[in-house]
This record gives C-alpha cells, sequence and structure tokens, in this order.
C-alpha cells in the first residue's frame, strides 16, 4: 500500500462483518450485551460471526496483443522424442494472428448478511469491475452473488446469494445515538485471514475524509487492515453501526485510526437499492461553503455555524422556495445544519418532491422558509469548481478608486475589461484593479481581476459604493462580507479593515529566512 499524503488516507479492502448465530429458524440481531467490557466479548463474537461473510471476487483480465509470431524452434533428429510434441504445437497454431491471453485477478474483502434470504451488504469497492462474486460463509460453504444494486457515491453495494437453508443476519442500529468512547465490536476479513475479531472504540464523528460529497465518518482505533473493508462495526447490543470502509495509513497497515460509514446512511441506501437498485437523492440546487468565524461576525450570527449560500442553480429549488444567495442555512428539515458539510446528506435524505421547512439566517435574523426538495440527477456535480485566473493585473477601468481600510483599488467594468475577462454584459460588479503589499485580500486568495459582486450584502453597481462601506467596517471594527465573482465562480469571503497608516515591515535581505 503506497504511503498517503492528502488526508494519509488508504482505502483498502477491509470487512468486519456483524451477524447472528446459525440456529434452524432465521435468528435477529441479540439485544443482550456484557454488562462491562472487561466481562469479555466472547459470548457477543460467538453470535455475531455467523453472519459476518469473506467476499471473494475475480476478474478476468484479457490481453488482446498475444504472440505475433511463432518462434523458430530448432531442428531434431528424426525420432527424437521432442520432433511430434513440436509438430502438433506448431501444426494447432499454424496461421494465427497471435495467441491471445487471459489472466485472472482475485482480491477479497467482507460482508455482512442482513436477510434470511441471502442479501448482504459490502463496499461498492470491494466488488467494482468484479467478474464473479462470491460469498463464503462461516462454515466455508461458497455461495455465488449476484449485484442486487451498487451506489458509488456512498461506496454501499447489496448482493444476493441463494441457500437452501435460512441464513443467519444481523440488523442495523441507529449510529446517530453512538457517542465518542463507546465500546465497539469489528469481525471481518483481514489479509484474507477471515473470521477475525477486533474490539476497540469510537475515537471521533463526523470526519470527513475528502472520499465523497456525504463523507460523516465514525473513526475507531479498532484494528482493521486490508480486507476488512465492507464488514460490519457493532454496538455492544451486537447491532450494526458502521461499515468499515478506509484506514489512514502511512505504512499499509493498521495504525489505529480506522474510518467507518454510518449505519444510518448504509441502511438508508441499502433500502433504496432492495426497491430497484436507484439511489434517489433530494436536491437544492445551491453552492454552498462554510462558515467561519469572521463571516458570522460580519452577519451578526452568533458563531460560525451553518451552510452560507454563494449561488443558486437556474430554477432550483431553492430558489422558488425563497433561497437568495448570502442566506445561511442553519436548519433543514427540523435538522441543525451545524456546519457546511452536514447539509448535503440531510437534503439528500430528505424525502422528494415534498415540502420541508428550512430556517436561514437573513439581515440578522432568523427566517423560515418551506422549500420543495427536488431530485439530483445522475449527471449533477458536487459542490465545486475549478478557479481560473488569466492575469495577475486587470485591464485599464474608466476610473480606479482608492479604498485604504483594504488597500486596494478598485473600478467600473468597462468593454475591455469585460472583453479580457470573458464578463458578459449581464454580469454585475466592480472590478478590483490592484492589492497593494499590506491588503488582507490577499491572504484570502483574491486577486486583481476579480469582481466584487456584494459587500455588505448590498450591491455594487459602482465603484464609489464601496467607499462609504469600507468606512463603516473599520469604524466598527467588524469584518466586511464581499461576493466575488471569478470566471463565474461566486464565493463569500469576510475581510477585516487595516489601519491604512499602519505599514507592514519588509525583512531585510539580512533577515530573510534561510
Amino acid at each position: 500500500m503506497k504511503q498517503v499524503s492528502i488526508l494519509g488516507l488508504a482505502f483498502l479492502f477491509c470487512a468486519s462483518l456483524f451477524t447472528s448465530a446459525f440456529a434452524e429458524t432465521p435468528p435477529t440481531a441479540p439485544t443482550s450485551a456484557p454488562s462491562f467490557p472487561h466481562e469479555g466479548f466472547a459470548d457477543e463474537a460467538e453470535r455475531l460471526l455467523p453472519a459476518v461473510v469473506n467476499i471473494s471476487t475475480t476478474q478476468i483480465i484479457k490481453d488482446d496483443k498475444g504472440v505475433k509470431e511463432l518462434p523458430d524452434f530448432p531442428q531434431f533428429q528424426p525420432g527424437s522424442p521432442f520432433e511430434d510434441f513440436f509438430k502438433d504445437f506448431m501444426e494447432k497454431h499454424k496461421g494465427a494472428p497471435g495467441l491471445p491471453k487471459q489472466r485472472k485477478s482475485t482480491s477479497l474483502g467482507s460482508g455482512y448478511i442482513i436477510t434470511a434470504d441471502g442479501l448482504v451488504v459490502t463496499n461498492n469497492h470491494v466488488i467494482e469491475d468484479a467478474d464473479e462474486i462470491t460469498v463464503i460463509l462461516h462454515d466455508d460453504t461458497n455461495l455465488k452473488a449476484e449485484v442486487v444494486g451498487r451506489d458509488k457515491k456512498t461506496d454501499v453495494a447489496l448482493l444476493r446469494v441463494k441457500s437452501k437453508t435460512p441464513l443467519p443476519f444481523v440488523t442495523f442500529g441507529d449510529s446517530d445515538k453512538m457517542r465518542i468512547g463507546d465500546w465497539i465490536l469489528v469481525i471481518g476479513n483481514p489479509f484474507g485471514l477471515g473470521g477475525t475479531v477486533t474490539t476497540g472504540i469510537i475515537s471521533a464523528r463526523a470526519r470527513d475524509i475528502n472520499s465523497g460529497p456525504y463523507d460523516d465518518y465514525i473513526q475507531t482505533d479498532a484494528p482493521i487492515n486490508r480486507g476488512n473493508s465492507g464488514g460490519p462495526m457493532f454496538n455492544m447490543k451486537g447491532e450494526v453501526i458502521g461499515m468499515n470502509t478506509a484506514i489512514f495509513s502511512p505504512s499499509g497497515g493498521s495504525v489505529g485510526i480506522g474510518f467507518a460509514i454510518p449505519s444510518t446512511l448504509v441502511k438508508n441506501v441499502v433500502e433504496q437499492l432492495k426497491g430497484g437498485g436507484k439511489i434517489r437523492r433530494g436536491w437544492l440546487g445551491v453552492r454552498i461553503q462554510n462558515v467561519t468565524e469572521e463571516i458570522a461576525k460580519s452577519l451578526n450570527l452568533d458563531k460560525a455555524r451553518g451552510a452560507l449560500v454563494s449561488s443558486l442553480t437556474t430554477d432550483s429549488p431553492a430558489g422558488k422556495g425563497g433561497v437568495k444567495a448570502g442566506d445561511v442555512i442553519i436548519a433543514f428539515d427540523n435538522k441543525p445544519v451545524n456546519e457546511m458539510r452536514r447539509l448535503p446528506r440531510i437534503v439528500a435524505e430528505a424525502a422528494i418532491n415534498q415540502k420541508v421547512p428550512m430556517v436561514v439566517w437573513r439581515d440578522g435574523k432568523e427566517v423560515t422558509l418551506s422549500v420543495m426538495v427536488g431530485e439530483l440527477k445522475e449527471d449533477e456535480k458536487a459542490d465545486g469548481q475549478d478557479e481560473k485566473q488569466e492575469d495577475e493585473k486587470a485591464p485599464k477601468v474608466a476610473k480606479s478608486i482608492s479604498i485604504p481600510e483594504f488597500d486596494m483599488k478598485v473600478g467600473n467594468l468597462t468593454a475591455e475589461a469585460r472583453k479580457a475577462f470573458e464578463i458578459d454584459e449581464k454580469t454585475k460588479g466592480i472590478i478590483i484593479t490592484e492589492l497593494g503589499d499590506n491588503s488582507p485580500l490577499i491572504d484570502k486568495g483574491i486577486k486583481p481581476g476579480d469582481l466584487i459582486v456584494e459587500a455588505g450584502q448590498k450591491e455594487m453597481k459602482d465603484a464609489k459604493d464601496l467607499v462609504e462601506l469600507a468606512k463603516n467596517a473599520a469604524t466598527d471594527k467588524k469584518p466586511l462580507l464581499l461576493l466575488l465573482n471569478r470566471a463565474g465562480d461566486l464565493r463569500f469571503v469576510a475581510v477585516n479593515t487595516i489601519d491604512p497608516s499602519a505599514k507592514k515591515d519588509k525583512p531585510k535581505k539580512d533577515d530573510a529566512p534561510q
């Protein structure tokens, strides 16, 4: 396994699976558990092991290049034992354009049975591109599996196997009720060993590992390794509260930092896959960004929370429901939005074509709206857009105005500026023409050529409009909220003013860092 650079994540073929013991009638998930962890986990493991399975996949890799021509073989004496062998070989392949080759590639993972009639849950990356999938039960019985459905966005796959007898299975618990420090049990197939039980605690909640738009991972210190992917994470009642999916591993092995998909998310996806194999997700049609402490202060919000709406899609459900750019969504469908990345998951799980309440922070107060949830299309991209900037210096404008509170100059858009930066006539705002060495905008990634569409949630129609707002922000000692437009990419930035008389000391050449 290669060392991970960004966030140090290495997806592995992991699995820890959860289950009830074999019986003549389909058992249900265990409801009792040891009162204290020091009493051991033997009873729990014995009940759960039969429902945890190994997933073996085979992929046939074809090489169509083949052998272009047969080699020249040596001549043998008449009657030699090699004469007939090579004669048969040459006749068999005579005239063949090449000798096509193919080989089998196999991999191992984990899974768990959730119904007595053979539904099995695992990670999508465990079975992706597989030509054959085999589910290996705890008693080494091999069953061929077919894919019922899969969801790449959440890395969840649902399989079905056929068995002559009812299979042991496990049930989902409520991952939202799990707390940091709670004991958990993991069962899986690390390195193909099968039936391996490990324990640990929940180390953290709501981890974002940049694997997708719905990241909300449970972090654990329970040892999980390559082959554990797709396996279950159990609470002390024997309920599945997570599915092991990834690890942080500079070395390729377990270092005590593993990640599991919460059961609430897995269960929602599985229910939809059971109903037809297609996933339907709610959609608002907004582009959002994180609310920083500076942005919260500029909006008179009590603390940094919610999701700031930077722009809306044309004819979006949010726009039809009254949402505006600059609103901070702090609750959706009666669920609090404590941070930006929580909103996509809440919206995705909302009922499509149903009106739900939404609370936004607007003009220093809470405003309640009612929004009809739309459906996310398969080709809809997640938030984010590549930024592009053609030049560090903006073209000439009619007149540049100095804004000393931000050590910058701004001006009105001219035809020359619109042409150079490909800005259409419908796009409004004022253009940043110059940033001084002391400008706080530099640290925010702002460049000359960026457009200021709004300042203090007021539309910027003329460069002069910014002068008074900047002075007021300096007097109030509060950040000024700017809505910026760079090549059609809108985002909010809260910027603190500076004392125009204060100058940054440039380091002397001898004092420069070595």
